[in-house]
C-alpha cells in the first residue's frame, strides 16, 4: 500500500507539471495523513478510547444510584453534575470518532499537503503561503480522490471587516465538526519588532479541544486552570525547532554530508524531550 500511495502522489505531481516548473525530480512536502487511525492506533487505543470507555462504564451506574437518592438535596445536585459529565463523555467519544475510520485499501486514505518545503536546489521559505497553497492545490486537482486541497483565507489584521470574515470562517468550520485552523504570517519566515514571529498558531474548535484536554475541560474550574498555562517555553521551543528544521533542509538541498543534516534532526529530537507545561 505504501508503494501504491507514493506512486499516486508522484503521478499527481507529474500531471500537475510541477517537476518541469521547479526543474526537479523530488519534492519535500509537509502533509497531514488521514485518518488518525491509520497512523496513531496506539494513541487511540491507549489514551482516547480507554478514557471514553471507562467513563461510559462508570457514569451510568453512578447516575442510576443517584437517581434513587435524589430526594436528598445533596444527591439531587450531584445527580445533575453527573448527568452533565455523561453528556460531556458522549461528546468526547463523538469528537475523536470522526477522525477515525477503517482503512482497508488506498481508497480509504486522504493526504492533505500544506507546504512545499523543498525541491532540487531550493528551500521554498522565500515563497509566501499563497504560493504554497495554490501550488499544492494544483497537485491535489490532479488526484482529488487521494489528495485534499487545504482551504485557506487571507486576512488583513488591520482591517476590522477582514477580522470578522476570519472569525466567521473559523466558527463555520468548527460548527461543522472541523478541527479549526492554523494561523500563519503571510511570509514563510516573518520577523517583527521582537524578532522571529511564531511560524504558526493552532486555533482549534471546542469539540476538538475536548479530545486534547478531556471530556470536562470546559467546566469553569478547568478552563481557569488551562488559561493560566505558561506559554513562554513552548513558544521558544517551537521557534528553535522551526529554525533547526529549515537548517536541516538547507544542508540537505546543498548536498552537505548526511551527518550535517542529522545534526539538525537530532537537535529537534532533543528539543522534543524538553519538559513543557503539561497543560499545553
Amino acid at each position: 500500500m505504501e508503494c501504491q500511495f507514493l506512486e499516486r502522489v508522484r503521478s499527481a505531481i507529474e500531471r500537475s507539471g510541477l517537476w518541469e516548473s521547479l526543474k526537479t525530480d523530488w519534492v519535500c512536502l509537509d502533509c497531514e495523513l488521514m485518518p488518525w487511525s491509520a497512523k496513531a492506533q496506539e494513541l487511540l487505543r491507549q489514551q482516547y478510547a480507554p478514557t471514553g470507555a471507562a467513563a461510559r462504564a462508570a457514569l451510568p451506574a453512578a447516575i442510576g444510584a443517584l437517581s434513587q437518592a435524589q430526594l436528598i438535596p445533596e444527591a439531587a445536585s450531584l445527580l445533575e453534575s453527573y448527568k452533565q459529565r455523561g453528556e460531556a463523555t458522549e461528546r468526547y467519544v463523538d469528537a475523536y470518532r470522526q477522525y477515525c475510520w477503517t482503512v482497508n485499501s488506498l481508497a480509504d486514505l486522504k493526504l492533505a499537503p500544506f507546504h512545499l518545503l523543498a525541491s532540487e536546489g531550493a528551500v521554498h521559505t522565500s515563497k509566501d503561503h499563497i504560493w504554497h497553497m495554490e501550488t499544492l492545490a494544483g497537485i491535489c486537482k490532479a488526484d482529488p480522490e487521494l489528495l485534499l486541497a487545504t482551504p485557506f483565507q487571507v486576512i488583513d489584521l488591520t482591517n476590522t471587516d477582514d477580522q470578522a470574515k476570519g472569525i466567521q470562517w473559523w466558527e463555520e468550520l468548527t460548527a461543522r465538526g472541523g478541527e479549526g485552523m492554523v494561523v500563519k504570517p503571510l511570509e514563510f519566515v516573518a520577523k517583527g519588532g521582537k524578532g522571529l514571529a511564531q511560524p504558526a498558531v493552532k486555533v482549534r474548535g471546542r469539540e476538538y479541544l475536548r479530545i486534547i484536554y478531556g471530556p470536562e475541560y470546559i467546566l469553569p474550574q478547568n478552563l481557569s486552570r488551562l488559561k493560566s498555562r505558561g506559554l513562554g517555553a513552548k513558544r521558544s521551543l517551537a521557534l528553535r525547532e522551526f529554525a533547526l528544521g529549515i537548517e536541516a533542509l538547507e544542508r540537505f538541498v546543498h548536498e552537505e554530508p548526511l551527518r550535517r543534516v542529522h545534526e539538525c534532526v537530532f537537535g529537534v529530537l532533543a528539543l522534543e524531550s524538553e519538559p513543557v507545561d503539561p497543560r499545553l
